[in-house]
């Protein structure tokens, strides 16, 4: 009976999903910016999944994080989604940085429309600049960050 329950919930979200015609279907949340710039209805479906599956939309909405608005609104610019992102995430950002690679490094460097390798030489040349102590906050990390990609 589940098995039913289950496959009907899927045919009926297909159906729902061949009609859609919105750019971003997906709203905010951790789920829409790890799949952001894909398109086709598995990237879309895993978005809402992790969206709803963790509650990072309704957090997001509610704190303005993970490319939230408190106002309801998707919030634009690559700046904030940069500082979004690392709020939430800034010592696995930092430590990511000290080596040259890692997750939070691509995610990034996706945002920024940049090479990964690029942005990952780039933060760990710069580390002592965008890391001059222990207590920074995201919003001086972001800002250093933006201020190293234009030089």
């Amino acid at each position: 009976m589940k098995k039913i329950f289950i496959l009907s919930a899927v045919v009926a979200s297909a159906m729902f999903a061949a009609n859609a015609q919105a750019i971003d279907s997906t709203g905010c949340g951790l789920g829409s910016m790890a799949w952001r710039g894909q398109s086709g209805p598995v990237p879309q479906i895993l978005a809402v999944t992790t969206n709803g599956s963790f509650g990072t939309q309704t957090f997001g909405i509610t704190f303005g994080t993970s490319g939230c608005d408190p106002n309801g609104r998707v919030s634009g610019g690559t700046q904030k989604m940069v500082f979004n992102f690392l709020e939430n995430n800034m010592e696995q950002y930092a430590l990511d940085a000290a080596r040259g690679e890692g997750e939070t490094l691509d995610t990034i460097a996706g945002m920024l429309n940049m090479d990964k390798q690029e942005f990952a030489k780039k933060s760990q040349q710069n580390f002592a600049a965008i890391f001059p102590d222990s207590n920074v906050d995201a919003i001086f990390v972001t800002n250093k960050i933006f201020e190293i990609i234009k030089a």
